[in-house]
């Protein structure tokens, strides 16, 4: 298992204002493989998200992701353990605006001590289509190529985990699908286990496995 968290819950706010999020969530991912988590707004996906990739700490329960107790890391840990370790592909895509294609894509790479890091975000660029675009900073570049950017920083270090958030959420159905190949054939050219926040049934059916959220719970779980 890449990741398995048992009875994890997350609550927002203190005392009266304290409003629960996750409500007792239990799930196993086996390593490389792709789901999909579905299910309204409000439900918990994004939440669920941050607290498997870190980012978010969970109120109770335990998480574990690739081989490590995410409770027992703290904040400067989480972030290190991030580092080579798991990919996150938001919908806003976080390019660092003063840095070029290539340097959004090599710094993660520097950062998890990879040697070579900018000839291989070179051939991460290249693989994802934008040789031509490498020195070109994200103000300079259209929505769906920012979004190939992001995605050759996330699979650059060869994660073993990569989390999309709503992912194409912000592009056109044809630059989307796009996207989507590109990351689907990404992610089985490295092994990676892929976790993707989606509205789209379509996208969802492309995955190994649906898991439904409904009211910070599990509602469903089935393979494809």
């Amino acid at each position: 298992m890449v990741i398995s968290a048992r009875d994890v819950t997350l609550t927002l706010g203190a005392s009266t204002a304290a409003t629960a999020i996750l409500k007792g969530i239990d799930l196993d991912v086996v390593r490389g493989t792709s789901v999909a988590l579905l299910g309204p707004s409000g439900s918990g996906k994004s939440s669920l998200m941050a607290v498997l990739s870190g980012l978010e700490r969970a109120s109770g329960g335990r998480v574990e992701v690739a081989g490590l107790d995410f409770g027992t890391l703290d904040e400067d840990a989480l972030a290190r353990a991030r580092r080579g370790r798991i990919g996150i592909i938001l919908q806003a895509f976080h390019l660092l605006p003063t840095m070029t294609a290539l340097e959004n894509v090599a710094v993660p790479m520097e950062l998890a001590g990879m040697p070579d890091a900018f000839a291989r975000a070179e051939a991460e660029l290249a693989a994802v289509g934008l040789s031509h675009r490498i020195g070109h900073y994200p103000t300079q570049l259209s929505g769906g190529e920012q979004q190939r950017v992001a995605i050759a920083r996330a699979l650059g270090p060869r994660p073993p985990l990569v989390f999309g958030d709503e992912p194409t959420g912000n592009l056109d159905a044809a630059t989307g699908a796009s996207v989507m190949d590109l990351l689907f054939d990404r992610r089985a050219a490295t092994g990676a286990t892929l976790i993707i926040i989606t509205h789209d049934p379509v996208l969802a059916a492309r995955c190994d496995r649906i898991v439904e959220l409904a009211d910070g719970r599990i509602a469903a779980d089935r393979l494809r």
